[in-house]
């Protein structure tokens, strides 16, 4: 049916002129293509199949039909927050939604679904109440919106690329009676922009204390910043700031360094529920002064002896490499037959002279450390002797063995005899001891009456 010219510019219809008016096209502010009338009791809703713009008119005039419809009146969002939860309805249609958390450029998906469906229209809002989709047509120019489903029981629209200004309230409307509204949140994640150390020295110097300060830029939410020093992970201090709806936090680390942390790692990484993994290091650069060790080639074991050689070796080893080294005898002059080439120092022919503490110095940038060693001279013999005083000991330890043996196989032999002859003596006691008048009578009565014993034995042979 056409279109009344004098339709167009006037105002949307109540409801009570509606039912006075049915057979009336109603007037609305954007071109409409056809109405449909559908029986809610007494009230009739005419929802608007919108297919031209300017699509914020067309959205408005929607939004008019459907609350004056139900007569309902413009609320608050936190009103409408504890009235309508996520799944609205009562013990027949049901609208069901859920939240959406996305990261930004990615894709969001926004599902309004019908419990119990009895076919009736769904429609899907933007935060500035324009209508996305209404069935299965898109009335939004918006090429991002894009339909993943449609049935009798779902609405379900993808939002590609998704931005920081597409984040708000999404509605879904169901037209029943009474018609029902719910609303879904999108909350878009934003990832650091940029995460950044910055170290107060490039170069350190042993037992400085050095400040490093790592920036996570533009984020949403604010993220947390870890330390970690190789593997070990440490305490920062973070400040917060907001820039509009997103945050950059800078965590700050005091650390005192040593020679072992040169070439270490500090790492500054990231947890935010937008990014896994997000870290940057820079590595540790400490300055230190020498450590110095002196090393003896020759002898390479045993005594130094009067007579013989003597070569040592100074190795040292800083940040930077030590350019300076020098040996020097502590307390007295070097000896004039002493050589020194480089880090090695040689004496050919060992004396008694020689005794002292010698020491090799080493330097850079730094400082200075030292290292000693002390000589003593033995006589040319002391090596041989103690050798000879090694042997003699033991062929001594091996005597003393052979003979504390000897002495115990003695001890227990004449144990054994000395047992033996003392039950002899008790026995021939005991023979004579009832007639005797004591015990030397006891005694030669038992040899007689041995004697006896054997005449009568030999009596009877």
């Amino acid at each position: 049916m056409p279109l009344a010219p004098r339709a167009w510019g006037r105002p949307a219809l109540s409801l009570a002129r509606t039912e006075q008016r049915r057979t009336q096209t109603p007037s609305v502010k954007c071109p409409l293509f056809f109405f449909f009338f559908r029986r809610l009791g007494e009230k009739q809703l005419c929802v608007a199949l919108l297919i031209s713009s300017p699509l914020t008119v067309c959205s408005q005039c929607s939004v008019a039909l459907f609350r004056s419809a139900e007569g309902l009146k413009e609320k608050d969002t936190s009103e409408e927050q504890a009235a309508s939860p996520r799944g609205a309805g009562g013990d027949g249609q049901n609208l069901v939604t859920e939240d959406v958390t996305v990261v930004e450029g990615d894709v969001a998906t926004i599902s309004c679904r019908v419990k119990n469906s009895d076919d009736s229209v769904i429609q899907l809002l933007n935060p500035n109440r324009q209508t996305i989709y209404f069935r299965d047509f898109r009335p939004l120019k918006d090429s991002r919106f894009q339909l993943v489903n449609f049935s009798n029981s779902e609405l379900r629209v993808s939002l590609t690329n998704v931005s920081i200004s597409d984040e708000g309230r999404y509605f879904c409307q169901l037209y029943t009676d009474p018609p029902q509204e719910i609303y879904t949140t999108i909350t878009v994640l934003v990832p650091p922009r940029n995460l950044v150390i910055d170290i107060q020295k490039e170069i350190a110097v042993e037992g400085e204390e050095i400040e490093l300060n790592c920036t996570a830029m533009a984020s949403r939410p604010a993220t947390t910043i870890r330390w970690f020093k190789g593997n070990k992970e440490l305490t920062g201090k973070s400040e917060v700031e907001q820039w509009s709806d997103m945050y950059t936090v800078t965590s700050q680390l005091v650390l005192k360094v040593g020679r072992e942390d040169d070439g270490v790692p500090v790492i500054c990484l990231v947890d935010h529920p937008a990014v896994k993994d997000l870290q940057t290091q820079r590595y540790l650069e400490v300055m230190y002064k020498p450590q110095v060790r002196v090393s003896q080639n020759y002898p390479v074991q045993g005594l130094t002896r009067e007579g013989e050689p003597l070569e040592l070796t100074c190795a040292a080893f800083g940040k930077p490499q030590p350019t300076d080294m020098r040996w020097l005898r502590v307390d007295d002059e070097m000896p004039q037959h002493v050589v020194v080439s480089g880090s090695n120092l040689l004496i050919s022919n060992l004396n008694k002279t020689d005794n002292g503490t010698y020491r090799c110095e080493a330097s850079n940038a730094v400082g200075k450390s030292h290292a000693d060693y002390m000589l003593f001279v033995y006589d040319s013999r002391a090596g041989e002797e103690g050798a000879i005083r090694s042997v003699d000991h033991a062929v001594v330890g091996g005597v003393v063995a052979v003979v504390v043996f000897a002495m115990l196989c003695l001890l227990i032999i004449l144990g054994r005899y000395f047992a033996r002859h003392k039950g002899t003596y008790f026995t021939h006691e005991a023979k004579g001891a009832d007639d005797a008048a004591d015990a030397d009578t006891a005694i030669i009565n038992a040899e007689g009456g041995q004697n006896n014993s054997e005449e009568k034995k030999e009596y009877f042979i």
